[in-house]
């Protein structure tokens, strides 16, 4: 994603040394434009991966911080996806796509800033005293993108190092929310001007791959990368930087335990693809919440986030169920769990393995925490791997 910026402005090294190697002198980083070509794009396909991975929601990269955007933008003068590159407006037929195939709320990504745009770095050079850039790029792309494409997130990034006021964010946002045709559901995050992050907005974000371990008194969302060292497809990347389907559960259920969402990023190529690692683990997640989403989907976090004696178990409230889910990660070798938290009551207190037919024994450890006996089951009979869902009802 960064490319361009560690190439030209921070001059890294292996990034010019491998320019200097693989393209003519004097190629720009605009010379890449007609190179997108998104010829294997099918958006169809992409909204069947999406559905199957167990997503309640899609963020899309409307315009990273090099300006170029997937749609047609009237104030994007050929740097754009209709004009340079693929010919085609990605972000209608994405939006198309999902909403004709599967019930995920469409969301759109967008930066404010723009790395080399020389009307950022003028106002930037003025100290942010000028708004020639919001006002003739950023601000009219927005009103733009929500009018046209009616996206039910706005995932805003890339303050630039410049004030909310610089942006009127609480100009366009209280348009978003009184007036846009996307009023009375759209949700925001919090990257909209310095000092907003994890301060104002819908969602805080914090930073990226945030995932802090304990309760926030705000909603809160892990927007993190399956592989592990980018947000952009990366054709030098190894099996192993790619974060596995036990990683992603264990990112998963910690984030949820502790009231946030999880945001998984996947890189898609030049050419249109969803490589297949990336379409892999999708479907791996979509095939464990088939299983586990009770313990996920509209749940609430518990008192307790994770267990006192036995690590990598994470809690979750089912509301309206009354049940306590604790997702346990690691199944132990003696066949017995043993939970630190919950309270049992004798005859009231109900066990279940999410996906196993009969109640489970167990016997309560004094004032507080429970032994279970889990089923002896061979690998082909246990309901899901990389990670099981054990309910609790009637537990204080």
């Amino acid at each position: 994603m960064c490319f361009w910026w560690y190439w030209q402005k921070e001059k890294r090294e292996p990034y010019v040394k491998f320019m200097e190697a693989n393209y003519p002198p004097g190629f720009s980083y605009e010379d890449f434009g007609p190179l997108f070509t998104a010829e294997f794009f099918d958006p169809n396909q992409w909204a069947d991966i999406l559905k199957a991975s167990g997503a309640k929601y899609v963020v899309l990269t409307s315009k990273h911080h090099e300006g170029f955007t997937l749609w047609g933008s009237k104030y994007s003068w050929n740097w754009n996806a209709v004009d340079v590159g693929p010919k085609r407006d990605l972000v209608a037929e994405l939006a198309t796509s999902v909403r004709n195939r599967t019930d995920l709320h469409f969301g759109l990504y967008h930066s404010l800033f723009e790395w080399f745009n020389p009307l950022f770095l003028e106002d930037a050079t003025n100290v942010f005293k000028t708004r020639k850039f919001p006002t003739s790029k950023s601000l009219p792309e927005l009103y733009e993108i929500v009018t046209k494409y009616q996206p039910e997130i706005i995932w805003s990034d890339g303050n630039g190092n410049a004030p909310d006021t610089y942006w009127n964010s609480t100009g366009f946002l209280a348009w978003l929310y009184n007036d846009s045709p996307v009023r009375d559901t759209v949700v925001t995050n919090d990257r909209w001007g310095v000092g907003s992050i994890c301060t104002h907005g819908g969602f805080y974000t914090c930073s990226d791959r945030y995932n802090p371990g304990h309760l926030l008194p705000h909603k809160w969302e892990n927007c993190m990368t399956i592989d592990r060292r980018s947000w952009g497809y990366r054709r030098n990347a190894q099996l192993d930087d790619y974060l596995t389907i036990e990683d992603l559960v264990k990112q998963l259920v910690e984030t949820v335990s502790c009231g946030g969402n999880l945001l998984m990023n996947i890189g898609p190529t030049h050419d249109g693809r969803i490589a297949v690692v990336f379409e892999e683990r999708l479907r791996q997640m979509g095939a464990w919440l088939k299983v586990n989403g009770e313990a996920i989907y509209g749940t609430k976090p518990w008192r307790a986030q994770n267990d006192t004696v036995t690590p990598d178990v994470w809690y979750t409230f089912s509301p309206k169920e009354g049940k306590v889910n604790a997702v346990f990660l690691n199944w132990p070798v003696s066949g017995t769990l043993e939970l630190g938290e919950p309270q049992a009551k004798l005859g009231e207190t109900q066990v279940e393995l999410v996906g196993y037919k009969e109640l489970l024994k167990w016997v309560a450890l004094g004032e507080k925490g429970i032994v279970i006996a889990l089923p002896q089951l061979t690998p082909k009979q246990l309901p899901c791997q990389w990670g099981w869902t054990l309910q609790l009802t009637d537990i204080n």
